[in-house]
């Protein structure tokens, strides 16, 4: 019955060293679509222990569910688990390791629900201060122009993402400038970076108490705005692209002594005009391999007694 107790120790391990080895890095920021594919296998691997080691905490705890989960296996194989070991902790385990589970679901749900409700009333307004013409299709046109003193844009999720630029930001912005924002907020709709927000943010709030889902959520809303700056600096220039940036930001004060909600906007700029070293193309494909093999790991501790019983 120690495999339970490994995975758990395993995931708890992850949560804590992982997110302290990603904040002492510096290649994040040189490359952040690879920190956040590093940072997704990590939280998978903390979801996979807590998932493994409730199913065999069950296995333990329940005939049935044991009779379930190993009816394929040889009995030898079972012998190796020692299940019948930790019966009078197993069921504890299993049952909060479970509600953990319905809870992070409930959470997902709820997000999603969340994120749906602002969209319908984004659409909504949006049709009010952008009346469809006779014969048009709601969602038909991929941009939307709205009339607006403040230099501002966004893209709407969905089946059909729309990109919305007020005017002010169509007179702000001009040539590649314009250009380079438009690509930067077509790359969060082609990467489908809102689905990375909703779970990092379900799992936020669903454990606050979490630090590593914590962590997850602010670095999602960090990486996904320097990855769409990359994406919008390769076709139109790094200078361009961070001109745009302050130009739609200028008056926003993000750029003075005081903090603001955007007061990432002067480091993104920053990173545009002073861009560090891209990683060699090898150590990226490291770095992407190991990534791909941290969930992969609870996985061989699972299976590690079955195959030695195996032989």
């Amino acid at each position: 019955m120690m495999v339970p107790a490994a995975l758990m120790l395993l995931g708890a391990l992850a949560a804590v060293v992982a997110p302290r080895l990603l904040a002492r890095a510096d290649w994040p920021d040189r490359e952040p679509v690879v920190a956040l594919w590093v940072w997704q296998c990590v939280v998978v691997a903390v979801l996979l222990c807590c998932a493994l080691s409730m199913t065999l905490s069950a296995a333990a705890a329940w005939a049935a569910v044991r009779g379930q989960v190993f009816a394929p296996a040889p009995h030898g194989v079972v012998e190796a688990y020692a299940l019948s070991t930790g019966r009078p902790w197993a069921a504890t385990t299993a049952v909060v390791l479970a509600s953990g589970g319905v809870w992070t679901g409930a959470m997902l749900v709820r997000e999603v629900v969340r994120a749906r409700r602002r969209r319908r009333l984004r659409r909504a307004e949006l049709l009010v201060r952008a009346p469809l013409l006779p014969g048009e299709e709601p969602g038909a046109d991929p941009l939307v122009v709205l009339e607006g003193e403040r230099p501002d844009a966004w893209w709407l999720p969905g089946a059909q993402p729309q990109l919305v630029v007020t005017t002010a930001a169509l007179r702000r912005l001009k040539g590649r400038q314009l250009d380079a924002l438009l690509a930067h907020e077509q790359g969060h709709a082609r990467a489908r970076h809102d689905w990375l927000l909703h779970c990092s943010a379900a799992l936020a709030d669903g454990f606050p108490q979490v630090p590593v889902f914590a962590a997850f959520r602010d670095e999602m809303h960090r990486l996904v705005e320097l990855a769409a700056d990359d994406m919008a600096s390769r076709r139109f220039g790094r200078l361009t692209t961070a001109l745009a940036l302050v130009e739609l930001n200028e008056d926003r004060g993000v750029f003075g002594p005081c903090p603001t909600p955007q007061a990432h906007v002067p480091q993104r700029v920053h990173r545009l005009l002073t861009p560090p070293d891209r990683l060699p193309a090898v150590r990226r494909l490291r770095l992407t391999a190991a990534a791909a093999l941290v969930p992969v790991i609870p996985v061989l501790v699972t299976f590690v007694p079955g195959l030695r019983a195996l032989g």
